[in-house]
């Protein structure tokens, strides 16, 4: 294993959606925070002890399915049909070289993996684990023994039978039947469109009592790792959309649409980068392109678009545009050319949203393919053009916004680099950025950044501002 060069990052969600101050009750914010808070202390342990990105990411999400508070494992949405049908996916990428030799443990031989349609699986985030590490071979593609496949998508009942042959666990269908969860698929039955519109707010204190508010779940849930070897992996688990078609399929699950990760070389020897990302003026063949791109913009042939790209920094401390949140830690960057780049990211929302503009792979398009003159150039304004306010998701909705819930949501992630031209030993130890936004009126999330004297400093947040 290679020597530590990255100071570990993590972020998490718990949903998001037409969540109203007015009807979020004192005692039940308290719930998730201290929810959220548990959760991101004991995932941050974990990666400050050596833990992997994938097993962090893994170990967060399973907390939050066990948890009633979330739309997912035991506090799984009904169906039309009042059943219940979770979706879980995971997918990892890394900053370290290819021939590095770790890579295919933690899943890079396969990338990511989602499974759907699936009813008694206690944590469908370790079938989603399992599903990604048994390829069936190994990585000079010889066969192995191992019970999986290079499928990326399993659906139940089969992929259950699998969970069973990899011993995970099971529990009947009583363990996962909430209160809470049948009241709000009861409500929707009786009533209209508009009532299966996001976040349910009723008090879950389980003594009876009035409805705080009679509004469906949206509550996905999520985690993104980076640890200290450069691995980064996303973690998404669901119970889907309230009073859902069974059979439906949402976002979750599926790669490029609730969830991505990928990394990608940006350094170029015939580039007249300065260090500070600014091209040459005068010479040279990139000086030469570039004054015609320039121009001609795309009616350039692909060739020259992608010679023409060249590296951009990363901003040190980007800050959202709709917020005077600080999405990140000022990011110090110790090298002058950044030869490796990293992104990860998972969605939460309105799901057949995020599937119609493949959200999550399109965010991190947006940073891997933008030009230096172009924006988004990190993948701060990458997932707000994605998922802010009047970005592409809220668009897709057209007419339909704010009747529905069609086209609400938000995205949490995280974005790294390095120069592998260096040895560990020259290496300083590197930061990677944790972002966010979000369309709806709140997301539940957690994240610790640094402060100005350097200590970490956890963040819980459901709005813009802070809750009083």
């Amino acid at each position: 294993m290679s020597n530590p060069s990255f100071k570990p990052a993590l972020i998490l969600h718990g949903g998001a959606g037409n969540i109203h101050r007015s009807k979020l009750p004192p005692d039940l914010y308290k719930k998730y925070h201290a929810s959220l808070t548990s959760y991101l202390r004991s995932t941050r342990d974990m990666l400050y002890n050596g833990g992997s990105a994938l097993d962090a990411a893994v170990h967060a999400v399973a907390l939050m399915e066990d948890d009633e508070l979330f739309n997912c494992g035991r506090g799984s949405v009904f169906t039309s049909a009042g059943t219940i049908e979770m979706e879980a996916s995971v997918m990892v990428t890394s900053l370290q070289h290819p021939e590095g030799g770790e890579r295919e443990e933690e899943g890079e031989i396969k990338r990511g993996a989602g499974v759907m349609g699936l009813k008694n699986v206690r944590n469908p985030i370790k079938l989603a684990r399992e599903a990604l590490l048994r390829t069936g071979i190994d990585s000079s593609g010889e066969h192995r023994d191992d019970g999986g496949s290079m499928h990326s998508q399993l659906v139940a009942p089969y992929v259950e039978e699998l969970a069973k042959e990899w011993g995970l666990e099971f529990k009947p269908d009583e363990w996962f039947w909430t209160k809470r969860r049948w009241d709000e698929h009861r409500r929707g039955l009786h009533g209209t469109g508009q009532e299966l519109y996001s976040e349910t707010q009723q008090q879950v204190s389980g003594e009876s009592g009035p409805v705080i508010d009679e509004v469906p779940s949206q509550g996905t849930v999520g985690c993104v790792c980076l640890d200290q070897w450069g691995n980064l992996a996303v973690a998404t688990s669901t119970g889907g959309m309230t009073n859902k078609w069974p059979g439906r399929v949402g976002d979750t699950p599926t790669l490029g649409a609730g969830f991505w990760a990928e990394e990608w070389e940006t350094s170029n020897p015939y580039s007249n980068a300065e260090p500070d990302g600014k091209e040459v003026k005068g010479g040279g063949v990139m000086s030469f392109v570039s004054e015609i791109r320039s121009l001609l913009g795309d009616c350039l042939p692909p060739v020259f678009r992608s010679a023409a790209m060249s590296y951009t920094p990363i901003p040190a401390a980007p800050v959202n545009a709709y917020t005077d949140e600080k999405q990140s830690l000022a990011y110090r960057s110790s090298s002058k050319v950044a030869s490796r780049r990293a992104a990860a990211v998972s969605g939460t929302g309105n799901g057949d949203s995020f599937l119609r503009t493949a959200a999550a792979r399109t965010a991190c398009a947006m940073l891997r393919f933008s030009s230096p003159s172009s924006n988004p150039c990190n993948l701060a304004e990458a997932v707000t053009a994605v998922v802010g306010p009047g970005g592409e998701l809220q668009r897709s909705a057209g007419k339909r916004w704010g009747k529905t819930g069609e086209g609400e949501g938000g995205m949490i992630g995280i974005e790294a680099e390095a120069d592998c031209d260096k040895s560990d030993g020259e290496k300083q130890l590197r930061k990677g950025k944790v972002v966010f936004d979000f369309n709806s009126n709140g997301m539940w999330r957690a994240w610790v950044e640094e402060d100005a004297n350097g200590r970490d400093r956890e963040r819980v947040m459901v709005f813009r501002e802070e809750y009083h």
